[in-house]
């Protein structure tokens, strides 16, 4: 069984994310659904960077960041 056609690109997302950053903007996270769609969360400047959400395979690849 195959996978289905591909909707997302790299360079779509790396398009968008220096759009961002020409508009002066910094990127906090980036998500990408299953049809192609790209959200792009962008920081604020008065918060810290977003810590990314616990991932259940941070522990397997030794990545523990608690």
């Amino acid at each position: 069984m195959g996978r289905g056609r591909c909707t997302f690109k790299l360079v779509d997302l790396t398009r968008a994310i220096k759009a961002v950053k020409k508009a002066g903007a910094d990127v906090a996270r980036a998500e990408v659904a299953r049809d192609g769609k790209i959200v792009l969360v962008l920081q604020k400047d008065d918060e810290p960077p977003a810590m990314s959400e616990r991932n259940e395979w941070d522990e397997v690849n030794g990545e523990d960041q608690t």
